[in-house]
């Protein structure tokens, strides 16, 4: 019997892309809120999600520098385990209850390509980079202190996606008005059946549920953001109108489920 959570499936099952969950992360976030163009940013949306009427057009960009383990001590393997992840977040609503769409996310690596897309992260390959900061002091260890300046990029194909800067200024208790929305994605998979095309096999409105998240070293401060146009993307009509805060903090989370909010395949709204 071939074993494995995803492909490949193996006899022994220790090739396959992705472990079983549940899933742990850990890692380094350097976070920018902004407001885009809300016709702009409504056009990304699927049918039965509304931009938030109270916070329409605001957005936040994310980029993470993590590491992931399962139940076998993955961390151990931080060539394959270790990742770098670019997403934006749209302030949004779902039958009346709030929640942030993803309608763009990049990765570094094929494990988190697979995982992103069974939890219905839109995901493909990016480089993704970030300023990190070391416990020894020196010039360029860009310690967590009033003043600091970080930075993030990311790009694919060669092509800049993505720029921020973040000026900390004060460290904080929470991250009050960020990540305090459950995320909704889209399960999308398509069939290749000649007159199919168009009638995927899975096509779905999941929410993506974490569960034990931890955050620590939150600062808050001044940033910049940008979006340059990128040949084959798309990701430049969501750019920044208007730049609010920048954060930077460290978090843990777990997860083991998702909660299909639609099916797509019957209810027709796409």
């Amino acid at each position: 019997m071939l074993k494995g959570f995803t492909v490949p499936r193996t006899p022994r099952g220790v090739a396959a892309l992705a472990p079983p969950p549940p899933w742990h992360f850990a890692g380094d976030v350097l976070a920018v809120e902004f407001w885009n163009d809300q016709d702009a940013a409504a056009e990304s949306l699927p049918g039965g999600i509304e931009l938030d009427p109270s916070r329409a057009g605001r957005s936040v960009a994310l980029f993470a520098d993590f590491q992931f383990t399962a139940q076998a001590d993955e961390y151990l393997d931080p060539a394959r385990y270790q990742c770098r992840e670019f997403i934006v977040l749209l302030d949004a609503m779902w039958q009346g209850a709030e929640m942030a769409w993803c309608p763009y996310a990049y990765v570094d690596n094929d494990a988190a390509l697979a995982r992103g897309w069974i939890q219905g992260y839109p995901q493909k390959i990016g480089v993704v980079h970030q300023t990190r900061t070391f416990a020894v002091a020196g010039a360029a260890s860009a310690p967590l202190v009033r003043g600091c300046r970080l930075a993030a990029s990311a790009s694919t194909h060669g092509r800049l996606l993505a720029q921020a800067r973040v000026t900390l200024r004060d460290r904080v208790d929470q991250l009050a008005g960020l990540l305090d929305r459950p995320i909704v994605a889209r399960r999308h998979f398509p069939r290749l059946s000649a007159g199919l095309h168009d009638k995927p096999v899975v096509d779905e409105l999941v929410c993506c549920r974490m569960h034990d998240v931890l955050t620590t070293n939150i600062w808050v401060g001044d940033a910049d953001l940008v979006f340059p146009e990128a040949h084959g993307e798309e990701i430049e009509m969501l750019g920044p109108i208007k730049i609010g805060r920048g954060f930077r903090f460290s978090f843990s989370c777990s997860v083991s489920d998702s909660e299909v909010l639609m099916d797509l395949t019957t209810d027709g709204r796409r």
